[in-house]
């Protein structure tokens, strides 16, 4: 397989592919779920670095996180090769398909995201249960207000982090950039919170900053794209309101394209002038995260047929 039209068409045919088997079943089992054994390896070798002096902690994750990018990066790139060397397009597609799919989380974000809301209609109690789900935060004295506030940002976070930027990363690296970039979202996850975590998950978390960001901002201008009638004009000013360099766009987007207005009390605000959201503005931010995530699909897609960048990956 040594054309570049020919790569091209299995690593687009393999995108498309991936996200039609995510929306028909969702999540593989934990078991066999990568995602689930990176936050395995994680655990393990992360267990005693938070209690190390800083400069120990600080080189332990560092290193730890280069030995996980080494290993599963260099993993992915030998499998794709592999692929690609020996297989025809038609069997490559779906095996790379299979391989890409756990990278990628958009129906799982959609079901849990709706359950929040459906559970908010029994009571404020489920639906802060539901929500503790899928957020860090301490659920249990949100307001009802607050409950949806957090679903809608973490749809919108997780826009980004769960679709738009792993396609991103495959669309330039093929599969390698794909798990690469999981990795680093899964670390920043685990270790890159402050506290105890402050110099063990700097590096996972300044890693992550920068293979976010050019995914976050595409993020946001998706959803400016699936809301026309946003404030765009407004989306930098708001989306440097959150502490995080990256998260801000797309949640800022999704708050201007709804016209409400999302925070985290005592941290931020975003859009403080729109209204509180409602029961209606779940399913509107849903339907523009889903006409997102098509619009991802289809310009990573033609990106990859029509923009020649696979040298490298062509062997």
């Amino acid at each position: 397989m040594s054309m570049p039209s020919e790569l091209a068409l299995v690593l687009a045919g393999a995108l498309l592919l991936a996200l039609w088997i995510d929306r028909l079943w969702g999540e593989p089992p934990a078991v066999v779920h990568p995602v689930v054994g990176v936050g395995h390896y994680l655990n393990a070798v992360g267990r005693h670095l938070p209690d190390l002096p800083p400069w120990a902690a600080y080189v332990g994750g560092a290193l730890a996180w280069c030995v996980g990018v080494a290993v599963l990066g260099g993993g992915a790139w030998w499998l794709q090769q592999a692929l690609l060397a020996h297989l025809p397009v038609w069997l490559a597609v779906p095996v790379l398909a299979l391989l890409l799919k756990p990278l990628l989380a958009w129906r799982m974000l959609r079901d849990e995201v709706q359950a929040v809301e459906d559970a908010l209609a029994v009571s404020l109690d489920a639906g802060r249960q539901r929500l503790s789900r899928i957020v860090s935060r301490d659920t249990r004295a949100l307001t009802e207000t607050e409950v949806r506030e957090s679903a809608i940002e973490t749809l919108a976070e997780n826009l980004n982090d769960s679709v738009v930027a792993p396609v991103f990363w495959f669309v330039l690296l093929g599969l390698p950039g794909a798990v690469v970039y999981r990795f680093a979202n899964t670390a920043d996850a685990m270790w890159g919170y402050r506290g105890r975590w402050e110099w063990a998950g700097k590096f996972a978390a300044r890693a992550d900053d920068v293979l976010s960001w050019a995914p976050a901002r595409i993020t946001a201008l998706l959803l400016v794209v699936a809301a026309p009638r946003m404030a765009w004009f407004a989306l930098p000013l708001e989306a440097r309101r959150t502490p995080s360099p990256n998260s801000g766009w797309p949640m800022a987007a999704m708050a201007l394209a709804l016209q409400v207005h999302l925070g985290k009390p005592g941290v931020y605000v975003l859009n403080a002038q729109g209204r509180a959201p409602q029961a209606a503005d779940t399913a509107a931010a849903l339907i523009y995260a889903s006409k997102s995530v098509l619009a991802c699909a289809f310009a990573g897609s033609v990106a990859m047929l029509f923009i020649p960048m696979w040298g490298p990956l062509n062997g």
